[in-house]
């Protein structure tokens, strides 16, 4: 089945595609915006930027660190530099750079890295970023988007330019179905947008898996269950009150991300809900592994990654919350260790 299918999503071109339109629109806008890429402009899209604007066009060919240092430097001259590459290339080559020259000194540059996640597909493991959103999130001053459609790209890609400081922008290789109309999509740094309503639990997903979610979300209500569906298109700064809202409300939470478990969006949203109010949580993401080449539907599959796979993590997740799920993850039918108002005591296990 179609990604988006079961939801009633309308198919998409790729997400590269949309962010090429998007990088040209702005530029029409924003003559401050120049553009920087690592001879991948056929593949990141900028070559319409190329053509229709050569001279705000540097292509600083396979020398990610350089790129990132003449992006700095434009960036303290008062330009706004988007800098384009594969993910993994720009923070496996440039990641010093990024560091001292853009995150420490916190000038006003915009990181896009293209072909987030696996969905890339048959290039391979070495060109896959399964960990960018990891390693982003170690540099404090980044902002982090990831959007999820292409609605949300052409606003990510304005957003980014219009805030002052460092901005990552994840863009990726798959399509993603529409899931805004063109013309009204609600984005504005730091506010998830709650994307499908439920009471049972909250599926919170970022870039591809908002569409897996919804999917998942149609699957459940088929069962009785109602999830809400929070689309988390900034990573940093985290919509706190959102994932508060979802503990407080629905009481149980599942994530769902194109990335490693390790250091992703699901790592940093239980770490805020076990300081504010602890619920079943279960996670849909990458386990300590690189992955194959293969199609991008087969690798999403094998690994684990769609929306039959976020289903068992939230029947998992409602499980917990009505107490009848064992440490190891089955099912059963008999009482919680202690009743759901308990409210724990010091040393002990509460609900």
């Amino acid at each position: 089945m179609r990604l988006g299918e079961k939801a009633g999503l309308k198919p998409a071109k790729r997400l590269r595609e949309v962010f090429g339109d998007a990088l040209l629109d702005l530029c029409r806008q924003n003559e401050k915006v120049v553009v920087l890429d690592g001879d991948l402009c056929s593949t990141t899209k900028t070559l319409h930027v190329r053509r229709e604007f050569p001279e705000r066009f540097f292509n600083i060919g396979i020398a990610e660190s350089n790129m990132v240092s003449i992006g700095a430097g434009l960036a303290s001259c008062g330009l706004i530099p988007f800098m384009t590459g594969l993910s993994s290339f720009i923070l496996a080559n440039g990641y010093d750079q990024l560091r001292i020259s853009v995150a420490v000194a916190n000038v006003n540059a915009k990181v896009v890295g293209s072909h987030g996640g696996i969905t890339l597909g048959k290039d391979g493991p070495t060109a896959m970023a399964i960990e960018d959103l990891a390693l982003v999130g170690c540099l404090p001053t980044f902002v982090i988007l990831v959007p999820c459609d292409p609605a949300s790209m052409h606003k990510a890609v304005h957003a980014a330019a219009e805030y002052v400081g460092p901005v990552y922008l994840r863009s990726s290789r798959a399509s993603m179905p529409h899931i805004y109309p063109e013309d009204d999509c609600p984005f504005e740094i730091g506010k998830a947008n709650v994307v499908r309503q439920g009471s049972d639990l909250t599926i919170i997903g970022c870039g591809l898996l908002v569409a897996a979610a919804l999917d998942a979300a149609a699957m459940l209500a088929e069962e009785g269950i109602e999830a809400r569906v929070l689309d988390m298109h900034t990573l940093r700064p985290m919509d706190t009150e959102a994932i508060a809202a979802a503990a407080w409300e629905t009481g149980a939470i599942v994530t769902a991300e194109e990335h490693l478990l390790h250091g992703g969006m699901g790592s940093n949203i239980a770490r805020f809900v076990a300081q504010i109010h602890p619920v079943p949580m279960r996670f849909v993401g990458l386990a300590d592994t690189y992955t194959d080449s293969g199609k991008a539907e087969d690798l999403l599959e094998k690994y684990g990654l769609t929306a039959q796979d976020i289903v068992v993590a939230a029947r998992q997740a409602v499980a917990a919350k009505a107490g009848n799920v064992r440490r190891d993850g089955s099912l059963t039918l008999h009482p919680p260790l202690f009743p759901p108002h308990w409210g724990g005591r010091k040393g002990g296990r509460g609900s």
